[in-house]
């Protein structure tokens, strides 16, 4: 029989205040449609606000389904690659995969775990179409660095903001500083729009005004006066076209209730990363002492420690795990499996990669119950219990 947690690894990230619960009600009773709404539009444009950098922002109904639109943008011809860190969320991957781009897994340095120029710029070539860097964990990699490398080779970046929105690097906010950002408000982020949507910025006009065809089934006006509303029919269908190239779009809408909570939640996000910043800090300060647990600390806002993550060393991870789980009943678990190693990739022959940092992170990694609706005696408890582990193993 499995372990029955006291301490749950997949918590949900954040729980909501009574005046969030009440917009969800009232939201929910309104008349109209409860989708392409004008709540949708005032949290877009409240987005692009709260970024301050400009741009375009689209709520979508996951993060995944950002990257899907961005994937078509980009449109692979044959042998066209993508470069992305293998230590990161297969979501990060696989829409380019499926639609013809070729893998090319990048390296995580090794206290940061996430990629940096010096790692993907000898991966560069005349057949990469895109470079993606995953803010992973909740802090911010170096994009300033990988933009200019990529501006070189007129190579476009897309930020995997989906764990570190609100985070900032040099006063900006991630997510809005290269070509493409997406972000997510799953269940688990810092704010999650009822468990499921996300968002995507664009930057460059002319690409943003493809974007509400491929996000909505190809719907837009006729580009004529209807005489009468229904004739020929409500609206139109067309074929979106990107540089004489046709593009696919799909159903990646994002809900009217969930842009209105996703609208709300965002006043708070800076209150929301701050605890969460603290909270974290306080755990790695109680354990710097630790020979065992090597953590990456960082004090300033381009963490927003979405995640709890450490490096277990002496190759004692799983009997860390295991003391945790069986003694303690605390559920810590091991992310991200390198992308080259699962299957899907494998089958479809992308299992090539040189990345030995990433390798030897995730095979000694660690990562700790830490959602921010986790109340102070159950993060006392996991402290607790961890110092108390150190020290046994």
């Amino acid at each position: 029989m499995g372990t029955k947690f006291e301490i749950p690894f997949g918590g949900r990230g954040g729980g909501y205040t009574q005046q969030e619960i009440k917009l969800i009600s009232e939201v929910a009773s309104m008349q109209g449609p409860l989708t392409q709404g004008p709540n949708l539009k005032e949290l877009e444009k409240y987005f692009v606000d709260f970024q301050s950098l400009g741009g375009y922002a689209f709520g979508t109904s996951s993060c995944t389904s950002a990257i899907e639109i961005i994937a078509e943008l980009l449109h692979a011809f044959p042998g066209d690659e993508v470069i992305i860190p293998t230590h990161t969320y297969t979501s990060s991957a696989y829409p380019f995969v499926k639609r013809g781009f070729r893998p090319i897994w990048a390296d995580s340095d090794p206290l940061t775990r996430v990629t940096t120029p010096e790692l993907l710029e000898p991966l560069i070539n005349n057949r990469t179409k895109a470079i993606v860097i995953p803010h992973l964990y909740g802090y911010v990699a170096n994009i300033s660095g990988v933009c200019e490398i990529a501006a070189e080779h007129g190579v476009p970046v897309i930020e995997d903001a989906a764990q570190s929105i609100g985070a900032r690097i040099n006063g900006n906010r991630c997510g809005s500083l290269a070509d493409f950002g997406v972000f997510s408000f799953h269940s688990h982020k810092n704010m999650t729009t009822l468990g499921e949507g996300g968002m995507l910025w664009v930057k460059d006009e002319a690409i943003a005004k493809l974007v509400p065809l491929l996000r909505h089934n190809g719907h837009c006006p006729f580009d004529f006066k209807q005489e009468n509303y229904w004739e020929p029919a409500m609206g139109n269908v067309d074929l979106p076209i990107l540089n004489e190239t046709p593009l696919a779009p799909g159903n990646y809408c994002l809900g009217e209730v969930q842009a209105a909570l996703g609208r709300k939640l965002l006043e708070r996000i800076d209150e929301v990363n701050l605890e969460k910043r603290t909270r974290a800090l306080s755990f790695i300060n109680a354990l710097e002492e630790s020979e065992l647990l090597e953590f990456h600390r960082e004090e300033t806002e381009r963490h927003n420690y979405h995640l709890l993550a450490a490096k277990v060393k002496g190759n004692k991870r799983n009997a860390f795990i295991k003391r945790m789980a069986e003694i303690h009943r605390i559920q810590c678990v091991v992310q991200y499996l390198p992308l080259h190693r699962y299957d899907y990739y494998r089958k479809l022959g992308f299992a090539e990669a040189s990345t030995p940092n990433a390798e030897d992170f995730f095979d000694n990694m660690v990562s700790f119950p830490f959602h921010h609706s986790l109340t102070d005696k159950d993060f006392e408890y996991v402290l607790d219990c961890t110092l108390e582990s150190v020290k046994c193993l």
